[in-house]
């Protein structure tokens, strides 16, 4: 018997818990990001979802700290 292996499902939209994870910050600071518009997100119905561009584009705006 074989046991079929897929490949893993890349997400296109992203619970505000689950963006957290992938940015490795706090819930809450994702929710802080998207009220004050610096991480935007999209509604469906009552629920907020990130879309994975939108984590990449907030990712690359960010700038390093001067050493």
């Amino acid at each position: 018997m074989s046991t079929a292996i897929s490949a893993p499902v890349h997400r296109l939209l992203y619970k505000p818990e689950e963006a957290a994870e992938a940015l490795a910050i706090g819930r809450s600071t994702v929710y802080e990001l998207m009220a004050e518009g610096a991480l935007k997100y999209i509604k469906l119905g009552r629920t907020r979802r990130i879309r994975r561009t939108d984590l990449e584009a907030y990712v690359a705006g960010l700038s390093p700290l001067p050493n």
